[in-house]
């Protein structure tokens, strides 16, 4: 296999794929606005992930570096939470550029080089795609397209030998969820650790039976 591309790879979530994917052997490559703590194999940071030219020079940088590329985890994205009625409209753009622009873009640019010898896509959706709750209205309808661009794309790519999945996390157990939930118990919330491991098997040889689909994880 190729390396495997974190996109989005700076943040807690991105941080403990990358470590995940290296410990099993991979060549790992993170992509993000930030620079990483840990850089992978090969870090290339200031990319706008909504930006099709810059993600695509990136990516053809990463792949000429590390010797093709096998698999992209899309893990970027943000979220806010408010209500319909007082919210701003912005934040629904705001929403679906850090959700669904950056994961279509990274896919986009990422086809090139998986269609040559065939690879995976895994996207990190979240729960709240398909449970949302009061103030998660632009940040589920994100979302829910991440799941929507998985399940169109995995049927694009029939054929090519390319699987497209994704996964979706209930509350993430990350010093930023702890410190803006501080009355929340974290102790049914997913740890990041526990999501790279789904990762990790989903870009696998073992999940060659396992396309087009949306993983709950909790």
């Amino acid at each position: 296999m190729g390396a495997v591309i974190v996109a989005g790879g700076a943040g807690v979530l991105g941080q403990a794929v990358a470590a995940e994917l290296r410990a099993r052997g991979h060549r790992v490559a993170i992509v993000d606005l930030s620079e990483p703590r840990e850089g992978g194999d090969l870090a290339c940071a200031g990319v706008d992930l909504t930006d099709p030219s810059a993600v695509a020079a990136a990516y053809r940088t990463i792949a000429d570096s590390l010797g093709g590329i096998g698999a992209v985890v899309n893990v970027a994205g943000g979220f806010l939470w408010e209500k319909v009625e007082s919210g701003e409209v912005a934040n629904w753009d705001l929403m679906y550029r850090m959700n669904v622009r950056t994961a279509a873009v990274s896919c986009r640019a990422a086809l090139p080089h998986l269609t040559t010898n065939g690879g995976a896509i895994v996207n990190v959706g979240a729960a709240g795609a398909t449970q949302p709750g009061v103030g998660m209205a632009p940040y589920a309808a994100s979302k829910a397209g991440v799941r929507a661009l998985t399940e169109s794309l995995a049927q694009e790519l029939k054929g090519a030998c390319v699987r497209v999945n994704a996964i979706l996390p209930t509350i993430i157990d990350t010093p930023a969820n702890r410190r803006d939930m501080p009355d929340a118990d974290p102790v049914d919330w997913v740890r990041p650790e526990a999501i790279a491991k789904v990762v990790a098997f989903l870009i696998s040889d073992d999940a060659e039976a396992v396309n087009g689909a949306s993983i709950l994880l909790s």
